[in-house]
């Protein structure tokens, strides 16, 4: 017996109109940070609400892509709660850590000269 055939791969056009076909799959397909980025994006031009959900996803995400560490993220949501809990935002019930992040040595970093 043959093995079956690979599965098939959608080219660009072809997600294209995937997306036209299926109305509100693009939401279900979406990350949570890039939703987190544009409600950044909007609040920041006056124009939308960023919350401390928003906040505490950007920080987990920065911190597992190793751009902040996981002290540096507790500081930003512990710097943000306060004023984002005044705009109504909602109160973490504990700062989680991403897995796997451990509590790296502070290093100096080089000039990029």
């Amino acid at each position: 017996m043959p093995p079956p055939p690979p599965p098939a791969e959608l080219g660009g056009s072809q997600i294209s109109s995937l997306l036209e076909a299926l109305p509100g799959i693009a939401s279900v397909l979406r990350s949570p940070v890039a939703d987190a980025l544009v409600r950044a994006i909007r609040a920041a031009a006056g124009v939308g609400e960023f919350t401390l959900d928003d906040a505490e996803e950007l920080v987990r995400y920065a911190v597992r892509r190793g751009l902040i560490g996981p002290d540096e993220g507790d500081r930003v949501l512990a710097d943000v709660e306060g004023p984002l809990k005044a705009k109504g935002g909602r109160k973490p019930a504990h700062v989680t850590r991403p897995k796997g992040a451990t509590k790296r040595k502070a290093t100096k970093k080089k000039s990029r000269r």
